[in-house]
């Protein structure tokens, strides 16, 4: 009798994996940048640049990869889909604050220091993305949580729920890019330690971007 033959398929969960160690690493290199190399941050300061500095922060930090922790919670998360949906909507909505304050941060900075606002692709970029997100987590909010809507209509809302929330995150890594090779052009970095700072910043986003969407498309466990 003839051996049963076997399809394996890959599981989210190295992926998954991956993906946590990069929140560490990107972490860890936004830190050192912004302490060690341009002096920390601050709400208010006569050293405008702290102020500045708050924006990257919150920014990649907040809302970046804590919106890509809310994005793999069904797959990282144990136990129940109700703790799953739990955390998935508290890390959305402390990425959509960290967000706020992010823009809050570079409007203020500009404002005390003379400079236009919303005059680069980055500014244009980054107010869209904002602006989506809050759309994207209201009508999560009311559609699967409170009130929440139908079981047919969520059925029917889900495909393009998790459609619009990945084009999304890509999006704000695409305007987080463009904000990193703004700040380099605009400090002069260049083959010194914070420029490969910066550019391995850029560099592992992009690995985050895709972890993040693989830990969405594949199955939470090994199938054989």
């Amino acid at each position: 009798m003839a051996p049963k033959s076997r399809s394996y398929q890959i599981s989210a969960t190295p992926v998954t994996v991956l993906a946590h160690l990069l929140v560490i690493a990107i972490t860890t290199l936004v830190l050192v940048w912004l302490l060690h190399f341009r002096e920390g941050f601050a709400f208010k300061s006569i050293n405008k640049e702290k102020i500045f500095n708050l924006h990257p922060f919150f920014m990649i930090i907040g809302f970046i990869l804590v919106g890509g922790e809310a994005i793999m919670a069904y797959k990282s998360v144990p136990g129940r889909r109700k703790a799953q949906k739990l955390e998935h909507i508290i890390f959305h909505l402390i990425a959509l604050l960290a967000g706020i304050l992010g823009i809050y941060a570079v409007f203020k900075y500009k404002h005390e220091a003379g400079l236009s606002d919303m005059v680069t692709l980055h500014s244009w970029l980054g107010i869209i993305t904002i602006s989506l997100y809050g759309l994207q987590y209201l009508l999560g909010f009311f559609t699967y949580f409170f009130p929440g809507a139908e079981m047919s209509t969520r059925g029917n809302f889900l495909p393009w729920h998790v459609f619009v929330g990945i084009l999304i995150f890509v999006l704000a890594i695409c305007t987080a890019e463009t904000g990193l090779l703004r700040r380099f052009l605009f400090l002069g970095l260049g083959k010194n330690q914070e420029g490969l700072i910066v550019n391995f910043t850029g560099l592992l986003l992009v690995l985050f971007a895709v972890s993040v969407t693989l830990t969405i498309l594949l199955p939470r466990g090994f199938r054989n």
